[in-house]
């Protein structure tokens, strides 16, 4: 059986992408298949976030940060926050969820319409939150 620690270490990379084309240029084909299709949806979902590098991955932060993708040596993550994980658990549980993060195998991409409706639901999140903070001004 393999240690946890094995399974979530980053796909190998020479340097640090610096952009999510250098990001995805350095992972493995079927991954990089995968986070194109994921990256395509987030941006179709989310299209004034903008696209970023943090904490050498991948994120889309508008308002606040919405999501992030990274390839893993036996798996592909999503990240989408806790309170996505939970608000839509039924729709998720063929998929293997943690703290925010949902995993799938590179040859298995995420639906793009489940991924719409997650990235959706977090850009209204940090929406609603920024105005918020706006009316207590």
């Amino acid at each position: 059986m393999k240690s946890n620690t094995e399974t979530t270490k980053p796909a190998k990379r020479n340097a640090p992408a610096l952009t999510v084309d250098e990001y995805l240029a350095a992972v493995p084909q079927d991954a990089r298949l995968a986070l194109e299709k994921l990256r395509k949806t987030i941006k179709a979902a989310a299209p004034k976030a903008t696209e970023l590098i943090s904490y050498q991955i991948p994120m889309y932060k508008h308002h606040g940060m919405l999501v992030g993708f990274a390839a893993f040596k036996n798996h592909c993550s999503f990240f989408v926050g806790t309170k996505n994980i939970v608000r839509y658990r039924d729709e998720l549980k063929s998929y293997y969820t943690s703290k925010g993060t949902i995993r799938f195998p590179a040859d298995k991409p995420l639906p793009a319409a489940l991924v719409k409706k997650l990235v959706k639901a977090h850009v209204a999140e940090n929406e609603s939150r920024l105005s918020k903070k706006e009316k207590k001004r």
